[in-house]
């Protein structure tokens, strides 16, 4: 084995097309071209040190040889402790191929995030995380993402070993259908934001599968960080009874984006911020894939997280996001606050959803969960229901809501549809629960909460009615609410519908 040691220093770092990226020297394996016997390996270790204020991402670039059979790769940083208050480091780390590192993704080859210390590639396998595929000769890219760094800056190690070889035989990729069995036209249960072992998640994709039919869902979506490497390993894991549609979280700078439903082995990109003005480009990208736009927990407090990307171009979002926490709250306020907007300006309004982003026990998968009318259980009847807003969300499979508004003459509309009465006419609002034990009622419209109810019986069952007109309620939508013990606050959200929209 020969070792080679490259010392990289901050002068060794030039600046790419891409303001935000750096790339470092290269990483020469040429003189491995004469050790070609089968099993051979070449190692080359990379050091260096990033500063406060680096880019968002830095590229060592590999030389690889013709005949190399398998790219392995390891690294380390360093932790150095930190005031209260002050970010540490954190360093996350991929792959491109010698298509490069272009914005778009041609390159790609995978993403672990901080969620692995070493990873490889090959024809026939590669680490969770990353893409199968031969390792052609040409100019590969390690990519690091210094997602924060220390006041005393990054140290960091990276050691790249590549072994000679015929290549294995690459594995054609089978995907899940995209329909299931169904019940007709019927409202469906679904978690569309989970994590497996193919990111920083810790769970197979046969554990979340179980989780998913004990916790009573019909479909799911894969949502895993930056990366579609678990696309094939989903298919034998549907039925009849379990829809699984595919996708990503797109995790920014500046906002994750739950891509819904998109084509099989469909990657969208995540290298850019708000300030860039790229993110219209991928948002379509995902449309092209038949998949939608779902902006998560957009109000999350960690770094990165928050959503400042705007809604023009998302098709739903998310304001439930694991177990009830503020951040859901200042999302639901927010999400209500641009109902009224929509309202005011006669545009298209932005249905809510709710999902667990479960990672790992004791993450529970379906808590909570996205009940949706739809025709089918198919992909494209799901994803229909879900952009039409016909949906409630709920804290568990015991919650059922049936939520309703009938004019004076019969008639009726359901979420998400609206009931086009004359301004005047009466309107009876009616919401039958059950699951939902000592839970208070909240009949929300544009000018706020209309009716707070008693709290339901311990039975968990009650049938809550309202009167109102368009003139005086644009759209009604109902809360649920555990009791609280915070004097005036409401408690943690039980279920949640998308509005009913009243008037003409």
């Amino acid at each position: 084995m020969c070792e080679d040691t490259h010392g990289i220093g901050r002068r060794a770092l030039f600046v790419t097309g891409a303001a935000a990226a750096l790339t470092l020297g290269p990483v020469s394996f040429a003189a491995a071209a004469d050790g070609q016997d089968p099993g051979t390996q070449k190692t080359a270790t990379v050091s260096g040190t990033l500063p406060p204020g680096s880019p968002d991402f830095v590229y060592a670039p590999v030389e690889v040889p013709a005949g190399v059979r398998e790219i392995r790769v390891s690294y380390t940083y360093d932790r150095p402790g930190v005031p209260a208050g002050t970010t540490g480091n954190a360093l996350d780390i991929g792959i491109f191929d010698q298509h490069g590192t272009g914005l778009g993704g041609r390159g790609f080859r995978g993403w672990s995030g901080g969620a692995r210390t070493e990873f490889f590639v090959r024809a026939d396998d590669a680490t969770p995380g990353y893409i199968p595929g031969p390792v052609d000769a040409g100019t590969w890219y390690i990519a690091l993402g210094p997602y924060t760094v220390a006041p005393q800056g990054l140290a960091y190690e990276l050691t790249i070993t590549l072994t000679h070889g015929e290549p294995g035989t690459p594995v054609r990729p089978v995907y899940p259908p995209s329909r299931a069995k169904g019940r007709g036209r019927a409202w469906y249960r679904g978690d569309c934001h989970l994590h497996s072992w193919y990111s920083d998640g810790r769970r197979t994709p046969a554990e979340i599968a179980a989780l998913a039919r004990a916790a009573g869902l019909d479909f799911i979506n894969s949502s895993d960080h930056n990366t579609h490497s678990s696309h094939p390993h989903w298919a034998d894991q549907a039925g009849d009874d379990l829809l699984i549609m595919l996708g990503e979280e797109v995790t920014t700078r500046n906002g994750h984006v739950v891509a819904l439903g998109t084509e099989p082995g469909t990657f969208v990109d995540w290298r850019y911020r708000a300030r860039d003005n790229r993110f219209g480009r991928f948002a379509q990208q995902i449309h092209k894939a038949g998949g939608l736009v779902v902006p998560a927990h957009p109000h999350a407090t960690c770094v990165g997280c928050a959503w400042k990307f705007g809604f023009g171009e998302a098709d739903a979002v998310e304001v439930w996001n694991g177990p009830y926490t503020p951040d859901d709250e200042v999302a639901l306020s927010a999400w209500d606050a641009a109902l009224v907007a929509s309202v005011r300006d006669n545009r298209e309004w932005l249905p809510a959803m709710g999902n667990s982003d479960a990672h790992r026990d004791p993450d529970a998968v379906g808590m909570p969960q996205t009940v949706v009318l739809a025709d089918d259980l198919t992909r494209e009847a799901i994803q229909a229901g879900l952009r039409a807003g016909r949906s409630y969300i709920a804290e568990s499979r015991n919650v059922t809501l049936a939520f309703t508004a009938t004019g004076g003459r019969g008639e009726q509309a359901g979420i998400g549809e609206r009931l086009a009465v004359a301004p005047d006419t009466p309107v009876t609002v009616r919401l039958e629960a059950s699951g939902v034990p000592r839970c208070t009622v909240r009949l929300v419209t544009d000018e706020g909460v209309l009716l707070t109810s008693d709290p339901l019986p311990v039975s968990g069952s009650g049938v809550v009615e309202w009167q109102t007109t368009p003139s005086y309620a644009a759209y009604v939508r109902a809360e649920l609410r555990h009791e609280t013990a915070a004097g005036p606050l409401p408690g943690a959200l039980a279920a949640l519908t998308n509005p009913i929209f009243l008037g003409r």
